[in-house]
Order: C-alpha cells, then structure tokens, then sequence
C-alpha cells in the first residue's frame, strides 16, 4: 500500500519535472537554477535546499528518468515462471522494451547524456546501470531458469543477454539518436523487429543451437 507523499516529497518532485524538461529542452548550460525554479512556482533557496547544485539535480533528472522507464518495463513483464516457452517471454521482453524506451523524452536524454559525459562521467554511468545493465541483468536471472529447462544453451549467461538486448536495442536507438524523432519506430515495427531478434537469438542459442554449428 501506497503512502501519501509528504508535501517536502511533493516540492521535490515538482523541481525534478521543472528541471527535467528545461534539461531536455535547452541542455545543462543553457538551462539555470533560476528558470528552474520560476517554472516550479518555487524560490531557488528551495532549489537548493532540494539539491545542493545544479549538478546534482541534473544528475538526480538522468536517473530519474531512467529508473522510471526500468521500473514500467520490470512492472509490465514479470520473470519467465511455471512452463512459458523462452520465445513468448523474449518476445514480450524485446517489444515493450522498444515501446518503452523508444521515445522522444528517453532519446533526448541520451543525446543529452552523451553530450555532457566528459564532463560529468556518472551520468553515463547512471544511464548505464538504470538502463541497459538493468536489462541485461534481469535477461541473466532469466536465462539462468530457461537454461535449467533446456530451452537455451549458453555458457556465459550475461553476455548472451547482453548479446540480446543489444540485438533488440541496437539499430532502432542508434537510428532515432542520430536521424531524429522521425526514426522511432512505429509499434507494428517494434514487434516485427521484436520477433526477427528472438528467431536470430535462439539459432544461435537455442535447443541444439551448438550442434547446428
């Protein structure tokens, strides 16, 4: 059961959406503590009570963001359980993981994240670990059941997730940070795309997969 916020949770939350679409829309430098805090109807002494500096409340938008997208996916496609074959859980898996992540807001803040990793190299760290490692982390866990069940034959289970969701991810995120919001692709796209990187990934790893090479 949820708990009501309290009204401190409630003003941090408003500075984190103030923050995040000045962030997004005019990047770090151009966006400053003073328009953040005219956008959240808030004083910048409350700014800084939130988050002791631009930096840091940057950095709290990126994971924000980020940890958001992770904690739709993880409610939307629960672990592989009972006898669900691997093709019907990857395929959920790797279609609402384009939906979800494939949007103009999560584009943005890669390109923003890019933008801004030398100078603040956590950030790619933090988009890192809330997205993708995520991913592949919770692909392992997976993995580890479907392997006892002989429906996938890998020795090192991590880098066959991430060898996965790089093959979901790969192409369509490359495309939409490099051409634009016109390359995100539409949702009969995802899912062909979608079913195309499970048939690739389970001839390659799939019952008899080694025997066939």
């Amino acid at each position: 059961m949820k708990t009501a916020k309290t009204r401190q949770e409630r003003t941090r939350d408003t500075i984190l959406d103030a923050a995040a679409g000045l962030f997004l829309r005019n990047g770090f430098l151009g966006a400053n503590m003073d328009e953040i805090a005219a956008v959240a109807d808030v004083s910048k002494q409350t700014v800084y009570a939130h988050f002791h500096s631009k930096e840091a409340l940057f950095l709290d938008v990126v994971r924000g963001l980020t940890g958001v997208a992770g904690d739709v996916h993880q409610e939307q496609v629960a672990d592989p359980v009972d006898d669900r074959p691997i093709a019907d859980y990857l395929q959920e898996f790797a279609e609402l993981q384009l939906t979800i992540v494939m949007t103009p807001e999560l584009m943005q803040l890669r390109r923003l994240v890019i933008g801004e990793v030398e100078r603040f190299p956590e950030l790619g760290r933090a988009l890192h670990a809330l997205g993708p490692q995520r991913s592949i982390t919770r692909l392992s866990r997976a993995f580890e059941r479907y392997r006892r069940l002989g429906q996938i034959e890998a020795d090192d289970l991590e880098s066959a997730a991430s060898f996965f969701n790089w093959l979901v991810m790969g192409a369509p995120v490359n495309d939409a940070m490099l051409l634009g919001d016109s390359a995100i692709l539409p949702a009969e796209a995802c899912r062909g795309h979608a079913a195309e990187s499970v048939r690739i990934f389970l001839a390659a790893f799939g019952p008899g997969a080694r025997h066939r090479a």
